[in-house]
């Protein structure tokens, strides 16, 4: 300081500063005497200005030490102070002459410790969960089969080496890598600017936004992953729309990350696992669903057609419901012009009748028409004409005995038709078809059924019925067994006379 030493006045031993004189001599005082220090305390105040300074106090259980550092260093800090964090600062120790006071400028910060840490990473996570980022239901599923990957790693570490080989393993698919730093000051920033990126891709444009991240890093010591501890690394992962899987550190390691994405894989190998299924699994499981799905058609189509058949067999054939409409239609086709023929001449009849009566002159006529039908009537009693009508009228009857004898016939046929139809049906539905195919049934000494091996042991005696007879089994001993005879087919009426004509009753 004996530059800015005066010459003193007469009669005054002190020299005299100006104000500005005696700050700067202090700041290159402290500035020499302390260039360069590193400062250990617990973080009190915290303030970041608009122009993007942080302000802040380093502070023991005596003094504190104000301390702040310029936007440039801010950015360059690999641990943002926050209130209550011990820490240990590094830098330059000057003054600041407006205001009378001595500050240190930081240039960088590390914590204090791993258990300060760990309090204020438990700080952090009970923030971020009162914020309601880790709650399972805001948590979104995982894409069954990305066409895209979005893979947030360092690109010259082992990690993505492993992530691309095991999804070429599993499920090949895209890989799209945004390379960042790991570890550091630039991690936080880096990691924060991948997971809001690949979110800012629009859908189907020249660089395809990814269906899934995944941001992995191997393992490390707390400081080495502390990046994945910062709040905008949380909060990035937090508002990503795209799902994310995070793979930080081996399975002991535990990041802020972790809770806010949508899935925690243990290690980066397992979040490629997690990310595909595996192909040759698909392929396996495709082929046996094609393989059920064809038994049960084809099961289902052979129930079906046996159910058919079933009920074929116990409908009546189609010839047998036509024929007794087809009867009906050829007699009343028969009839039919007789009397249509008949309606005319009564119609007529009355038609002369009603006109005759009208006027005196018709009824001269129809006298005359009488007279004229009594002489033709008489002709016809001539023995002659008489024997021709017989003659006539014994032909008209023989035909109509003739045609009645067909038509008996005919009905007789398909009556017996029919009711050997129904025998057949019943044959069918009955139980004696059954016991033809090997089936047997058994009865008490009532005639009752028998459906259980207790009622079986409370009869007295029991009878079997076969296809061919009845066997009786009970305390009687050489009981015979009753033989069924068959049924003999009832003769044609036909073979009963001998003749064709048969008869109608």
């Amino acid at each position: 300081m004996s530059d800015l030493i005066d010459t003193p006045l007469e009669g005054e031993n002190a020299p005299e500063f100006s104000v500005s004189e005696i700050s700067g001599a202090l700041k290159r005082t402290i500035e020499g005497a302390f260039g360069r220090v590193r400062v250990r305390g617990e973080v009190g105040r915290v303030m970041l200005a608009r122009s993007g300074h942080l302000y802040f106090d380093v502070k023991d259980d005596r003094s504190v030490l104000a301390a702040v550092s310029w936007k440039g260093q801010v950015s360059r800090l690999s641990i943002r102070p926050e209130e209550g964090m011990e820490v240990i600062v590094t830098g330059k120790l000057t003054t600041f002459g407006s205001q009378s006071k001595y500050q240190l400028n930081v240039d960088d910060v590390a914590v204090a410790g791993e258990g300060a840490l760990m309090a204020m990473l438990e700080k952090r996570k009970k923030q971020l969960a009162a914020e309601g980022l880790f709650a399972e239901e805001r948590k979104r599923p995982l894409p069954y089969l990305p066409e895209i990957i979005g893979v947030v790693t360092s690109p010259s570490g082992a990690v993505i080496r492993d992530i691309l080989h095991r999804l070429r393993d599993r499920f090949p698919r895209k890989v799209l890598i945004w390379p960042v730093a790991v570890q550091g000051e630039q991690c936080a920033p880096q990691v924060t600017n991948a997971i809001d990126g690949f979110n800012r891709m629009s859908v189907g444009g020249a660089m395809p936004r990814p269906d899934l991240i995944i941001v992995a890093r191997g393992g490390g010591s707390v400081e080495d992953l502390w990046g994945f501890n910062e709040e905008v690394v949380a909060r990035a992962a937090a508002r990503s729309e795209i799902p994310l899987i995070s793979a930080v550190g081996h399975e002991t390691d535990t990041t802020l990350i972790d809770f806010v994405s949508d899935k925690r894989a243990p290690t980066p190998t397992a979040a490629a696992e997690m990310a595909v299924p595996v192909r040759l699994d698909l392929l396996g499981w495709t082929g046996e669903q094609g393989a059920r799905l064809t038994r049960a058609l084809t099961d289902g189509v052979a129930r079906r057609d046996q159910r058919l058949r079933d009920l074929a067999r116990a409908l009546p054939k189609p010839d047998a419901l036509l024929q007794s409409p087809r009867q009906r239609l050829d007699t009343a086709a028969d009839t039919l012009p007789r009397a249509l023929q008949v309606g005319v001449q009564r119609r007529r009849i009355v038609l002369s009748e009603v006109s005759g009566s009208l006027r005196a002159s018709t009824l001269r006529r129809v006298i005359e028409t009488q007279h004229q039908k009594l002489g033709r009537s008489a002709d016809r009693l001539k023995p002659d004409v008489i024997l021709r009508d017989v003659v006539r009228t014994k032909e008209k009857v023989a035909e109509l005995t003739r045609r009645l004898s067909e038509a008996g016939a005919r009905r007789v046929d398909a009556q017996k038709e029919r009711l050997a139809a129904l025998e057949r049906m019943r044959r069918t539905l009955g139980y004696e078809a059954t016991l033809e195919r090997g089936y047997a049934v058994v009865r008490d000494d009532t005639g009752a059924l028998v459906k259980s091996v207790a009622v079986a042991g409370k009869a007295k005696s029991l009878e079997i019925e076969f296809a061919d007879g009845r066997f009786p089994v009970g305390s009687e001993a050489g009981a015979t067994a009753i033989i069924r005879k068959p049924s003999k087919p009832k003769p044609k009426a036909s073979d009963a006379d001998g003749s064709d004509q048969g008869s109608l009753f």
